[in-house]
């Protein structure tokens, strides 16, 4: 079979999903507190993308590893050399009679020969961003897109147009449009190079251009008819997939829900201590003998406050970001099933045709080899960005983890030596008492 021009298939070697350590795949029990939290710990969020041997260690493949199930499919016509560089950066706010809203800076250099230029700069708002990601999953519906942020924050949280969340926002955006930029296929889409080099009305005249609310309405009703009818011939390697992908949900949410919960109380602790070193210091003006002392507290407080807010901005900025952007990342993958299943659902609606109609026959044949094509291309597709997808988490969760690991090692060394060298001066000095 030959992918048409456009289409989503990719071209790949075989591969298929083993189901000798499917058992593994059972949802393990969670903790009935595991997921209970009071409203008040909701935290702020920026938005709605190391394999390790200890026992009790999270793994980011955390039961059967997907690439353990696929064999190892890739993408034949993956760049080796990055030719593609974006840049979101300078958020604007703008006020309007009817909205507020804020634009970012796209800054595009790129070395391709279908590009009018070597440099682009344009504005784009988040609703622009909203329609890219839904044509590349309309164009390229079974591969894995990219997560966007949300658009509205949970309750309880800062005002949305605050610089901290403009900022994080900014980051998430740069994130997806560099994540696309080196996907071996979704880098090509023209949708894609348009949002990166249209003008504003340019962008807008090409979005009437889209698929209108009727068809976006009929692509709706066939997905419920989907998920109503089931699906009769999903292979197995694609059930085991969603089996893998439930539980993958199941422990990302866990984990950042707990390292939310972590990073407010840390906050907290922080605000805590620039109250705790002063009060050392207002005590030692009434405590002659102990000025010191007291005062050499109130300054290993203040020192271990500014390490714990490093510590703090750290986890905020590094960690915190990530694990998040895998939470988004599972939702997305359970979009990229559904929508499999529903190409797969026409498929078998036309076959059931075929046996019960004895009219239209060579018709409904013809339909059925371009649906055969279409589920082969399709699946074909989702297995090599599955394996992309694996290797991405991998890399992302273990550097995470690992430079979370040499912050905490920093934290606790600079603060051990901050407490050390005050027993040391309180040694020196008891032991000047003696002697007099």
């Amino acid at each position: 079979m030959e992918a048409e021009p456009n289409s989503p298939c990719v071209p790949v070697s075989p591969g298929c999903i083993t189901s000798e350590n499917s058992a593994l795949l059972t949802p393990l029990p969670l903790s009935p507190d595991a997921l209970r939290f009071d409203e008040d710990d909701d935290l702020e969020v920026f938005s709605k993308d190391a394999t390790l041997n200890d026992g009790n260690s999270f793994s980011p493949m955390m039961l059967t590893s997907p690439s353990s199930m696929i064999n190892q499919i890739k993408f034949e016509d993956e760049p080796d050399v990055k030719d593609l560089f974006i840049t979101v950066d300078e958020p604007e706010s703008h006020i309007t009679a009817i909205e507020t809203f804020i634009t970012y800076s796209i800054a595009t250099k790129t070395t391709r020969s279908e590009f009018d230029s070597s440099e682009f700069e344009v504005r784009r708002r988040y609703q622009d961003f909203l329609w890219l990601k839904s044509r590349l999953e309309d164009t390229h519906p079974t591969l894995i897109i990219p997560p966007l942020p949300e658009k509205f924050i949970v309750k309880g949280m800062v005002e949305r147009f605050n610089d901290d969340f403009i900022e994080t926002r900014r980051k998430a955006l740069h994130k997806f449009l560099n994540r696309i930029a080196d996907h071996p296929t979704l880098t090509f889409n023209e949708d894609f190079k348009i949002f990166l080099t249209a003008q504003a009305w340019e962008l807008t005249s090409h979005k009437k251009q889209g698929p209108g609310l009727l068809s976006r309405m009929g692509q709706t009703l066939k997905a419920v008819a989907s998920s109503v009818r089931g699906v009769k011939n999903r292979p197995d390697e694609f059930t085991e997939l969603g089996e893998y992908v439930e539980v993958f949900s199941q422990k990302i949410n866990v984990l950042d829900k707990i390292s939310q919960r972590i990073s407010k109380e840390e906050k907290d602790y922080h605000e805590e201590l620039k109250e705790y070193g002063p009060i050392y210091t207002l005590w030692s003006a009434s405590e002659e003998e102990l000025v010191d002392p007291l005062k050499g507290v109130a300054s290993c407080i203040d020192k271990c406050s500014k390490i714990n807010e490093t510590l703090n901005s750290k986890l905020s900025s590094d960690l915190i970001p990530i694990i998040h952007e895998y939470v988004l990342y599972s939702e997305t993958l359970s979009g990229v099933l559904r929508r499999r299943d529903q190409i797969q659902v026409e498929l078998d609606v036309k076959v059931d045709a075929l046996v019960n109609r004895k009219a239209d026959r060579e018709t409904l044949k013809e339909e059925i080899e371009k649906l055969e094509d279409k589920v082969e291309c399709a699946n074909n597709a989702l297995k090599a960005d599955w394996d992309r997808w694996t290797k991405n988490i991998q890399t992302d969760l273990r550097t995470a983890f690992t430079n979370m690991a040499d912050c905490r090692i920093s934290h606790y060394e600079e603060c051990l030596a901050t407490w050390e060298s005050f027993l040391s001066t309180q040694s020196c000095d008891v032991q000047q008492k003696d002697g007099s």
